[in-house]
């Protein structure tokens, strides 16, 4: 940034650049303020996963049961997601971000006191919804109270929470279970989250652009909750309840698309003066090419968090810990490429394209799925902790600069509307992921233990020798010739089983990897703004 100085403006001290552009002297003490929020909101998507089965033996509940502790906290998130840019605008951005940890916070507390089901769910769902005013909120207002000079490093630092805490998520909330007790992954929140709000409630001015709202568009309010309440509801139960065959899953998923295609219509309709969602903000090419890739980094963000502990434990044999510490690297390697990446994009004209580091990061990304595609039962820690390396290189190489790209050419109140919609892709990317990797997953292990097991018959020279082989180890063991016969095959049929197993994991890397690849030509259409504009002052805030 050039040279500054301070001076004071309706009481309020302010910092005035050399071309006239106001900032405020606490920006980073409010960045850590945002920072804390919007990890804490990512965070607990993830961190009650492994504290399921307790929480179940707990409060009475089964499984399946159990698991609307994490779909309701997603369901009311995606729900509100939308939302967000027009609630700031309606009730005013510092007081419904504060709002919104107060709300956040009470929840969590709720939470780790329920002791029924229906308390904890409910609770749940209200945090969810508390905490959505965070992500989006949070990267609208550093886009706003940051010049474009320092917008690289900024967002790179917002880019390492949000992709780094899914991912250790897991690793912590194991952590907090074993050594205490489920509860205290909600209390955790409270202290965090007061001083969050503490420092976004002293320092934060209001937003100096708003919607401006005539009336509440109810009916797009509606339409929207039926819609995406409706959608996530499939995605998280559709391959529980054998997706179509379940008459509920079908019901859901056509009022959610007549619910959706309404709620799109009406949102763009001249008749509706004060839309809740702004759709038309995505006649920005950036953004909609933004959007996009959001929607299968989303995929590729959330559906590699989900397999990757599902195959090194229940294939690969680590163990709960060993899983974490193996993610590890992965994560520092994300927070490494951001940071470089944020580094080099810092300026206000951009020091590199940005579009070398995302051909750059889809690259390494796909070549990390490709990687994890071809591992075996017997791949070791460091194959698997390579892969995931580059993935996390991949990754801090991606976001960082499309997010800078989709906010390039937005100003104004057409920032917040845009940081919503993209984390609501980013969102319902990961909830698509998971519902189509869970069935991809369990449907090609299927079919490749099938065709495994039609090669298990006693003409085949080559089962015999095994069977034959196993058979006379066993009987050396001390095992007689029945015992060691059936033995034998139960071995074989694991052996089958675990390569099945193998291969449908393989499959499902794959396809994030192939996925990736067919939208990387939207990189093309994005564009680089490589001149400052005439109003430089102006545009370096928004």
């Amino acid at each position: 940034m050039t040279a500054s100085n301070l001076a004071a403006k309706n009481g309020r001290r302010v910092v005035l650049t050399d071309t006239g552009e106001e900032l405020s002297p606490y920006r980073w003490i409010i960045l850590v303020g945002l920072i804390t929020t919007a990890i804490l909101e990512v965070l607990d998507t993830t961190i009650v996963n492994v504290s399921l089965p307790q929480m179940a033996g707990n409060v009475g509940a089964t499984t399946e049961e159990i698991s609307w502790v994490a779909t309701g906290y997603i369901l009311s998130n995606v729900i509100v997601l939308p939302l967000t840019a027009w609630l700031a605008s309606r009730f005013g951005r510092k007081r419904y971000l504060v709002s919104s940890i107060i709300l956040f916070i009470s929840a969590s507390f709720m939470c780790g006191t329920s002791r029924t089901l229906g308390e904890i769910v409910l609770w749940r769902i209200v945090q969810g919804a508390g905490g959505a005013a965070f992500i989006s909120t949070v990267q609208a207002t550093i886009r706003e109270i940051f010049p474009r000079e320092q917008q690289g490093t900024v967002q790179a630092i917002y880019v390492m929470g949000v992709i780094i805490a899914p991912t250790l998520g897991p690793t912590i909330g194991g952590w907090i279970t074993d050594n205490y007790t489920w509860p205290w992954i909600f209390f955790v929140n409270v202290p965090i989250g007061i001083v969050a709000a503490l420092i976004i409630g002293l320092f934060l001015t209001e937003a100096k652009h708003k919607m401006q709202i005539e009336k509440v568009d109810w009916l797009g309010i509606g339409l929207l909750a039926v819609g995406l309440g409706s959608l996530q509801y499939v995605l998280e139960e559709g391959n529980r309840n054998n997706w179509f065959d379940d008459p509920v899953i079908t019901r859901l998923t056509i009022l959610s698309a007549i619910a959706l295609i309404a709620m799109v219509i009406w949102e763009l309709s001249p008749r509706n003066t004060s839309p809740v969602v702004n759709f038309r903000v995505t006649r920005n090419r950036d953004l909609s090419a933004a959007l996009i890739l959001f929607l299968i980094l989303g995929f590729g963000l959330y559906g590699g968090v989900f397999l990757y502990p599902l195959f090194a434990q229940n294939v690969l044999g680590f163990t709960a810990t060993l899983t974490g510490l193996v993610l590890m690297p992965g994560g520092i390697a994300t927070g490494i490429a951001a940071m470089f990446c944020g580094r080099m994009l810092n300026g206000k004209v951009m020091r590199a394209d940005p579009r070398i580091f995302i051909w750059t990061g889809l690259t390494l990304f796909i070549y990390s799925m490709w990687s994890l595609a071809h591992l075996t039962p017997q791949s070791g820690e460091p194959a698997v902790r390579l892969a995931l390396i580059i993935r996390g290189l991949g990754l801090g190489l991606l976001f960082t600069p499309i997010n800078l790209v989709a906010f390039n050419s937005l100003k104004g109140v057409e920032i917040a509307q845009g940081a919503s919609l993209l984390n609501l892709c980013r969102q319902l990317g990961g909830s698509f992921g998971i519902a189509i990797l869970s069935t991809y997953l369990d449907n090609m292990e299927r079919f490749h233990a099938t065709m495994l097991s039609t090669h298990l018959y006693p003409e085949n020279p080559y089962f015999q020798s095994r069977l034959t082989m196993l058979q006379h180890y066993l009987m050396t063991r001390g095992h007689d010739a029945v015992q060691a016969h059936k033995m034998a095959l139960a071995l074989i049929s694991y052996t089958v089983q675990s390569q099945a197993a193998t291969m449908a994991f393989n499959n499902a890397f794959l396809l994030i990897g192939i996925s990736t690849l067919c939208v990387s030509p939207l990189v093309l259409i994005m564009r680089v703004r490589r001149k400052p504009s005439t109003n430089a002052a102006a545009e370096a805030m928004h």
